[in-house]
């Protein structure tokens, strides 16, 4: 069966995008702001995803819809694989936990799935990753959020230009090497160390929706999301009069 244009299924009421490795429904929420309809798949259960959600192996679920022709429903997939394997937090600052070690990288693999659906797509990850391109870094402070939270993002079968970065207005809140800093923002990550409470987290992060603190620590913050959305059907959208297409 002949598969809709891309341009045919964003021009069609609100373009369906599918969220791979969605957690809680951070980057989720983002997109749905900037006009896509969202169905999300994690192989946790996550109740307080707030979208038509699966829950299996990610990655099982992609090579299925594009088996059975399934991905031509979506116009666009997000995806955020799991980051534990050569994070700079598991194998730097954590390696005496033992982090890092035992993780199986899925970037690779879902990279070559990704590539096999022909849609535009976006792979997140955190600092410390060599396995994607760093098409844009996005940061907190671009959007008034009380977390840093650096994230870069490959955007694979299109492009946008890299936002200008702000500079941080202080220090991250929290103990370093038996001294507590104060300032603007609050460490989205772990527990203890003057870490944040759960709604400090929830505001900083812009995140209502859930009040598990591993569902925040893992999330994408929505401003992130809401603004590669915009970008991507922006770059999609007709021109308007006497405007050159």
């Amino acid at each position: 069966m002949t598969q809709p244009t891309l341009a045919a299924r964003v021009g069609i009421g609100r373009p369906r995008l599918l969220d791979l490795f969605s957690c809680a429904g951070g980057a989720a929420t983002g997109y749905h702001r900037a006009g896509f309809d969202v169905d999300g798949c994690d192989i946790q259960p996550r109740p307080n995803y707030p979208f038509p959600y699966h829950r299996g192996d990610a990655l099982a679920h992609l090579a299925r819809l594009i088996a059975t022709g399934g991905i031509g429903r979506y116009a666009m997939v997000h995806t955020s694989p799991p980051c534990q394997a050569g994070c700079a937090l598991t194998v730097g600052t954590n390696r005496s936990q033992g982090w890092g070690g035992t993780h199986r990288d899925l970037v690779a693999p879902t990279r070559a799935l990704l590539d096999r659906t022909g849609l535009p797509y976006v792979i997140e990850q955190p600092n410390g990753r060599a396995e994607i391109r760093k098409d844009i870094t996005l940061c907190g402070e671009m959007f008034g959020l009380g977390v840093i939270r650096h994230r870069n993002f490959e955007l694979g079968g299109w492009t946008v230009p890299q936002p200008a970065h702000r500079p941080h207005r202080g220090r991250v809140r929290g103990w370093r090497h038996g001294r507590f800093h104060d300032g603007p923002y609050v460490a989205a990550y772990g527990n203890g160390g003057g870490k944040p409470s759960v709604p400090e987290l929830q505001t900083a992060m812009g995140i209502t929706w859930t009040d598990v603190r591993e569902e925040l620590t893992e999330a994408v913050p929505p401003a992130y999301t809401t603004w590669i959305g915009r970008a991507f059907l922006a770059r999609l959208a007709p021109a308007g009069p006497g405007v050159a297409a």
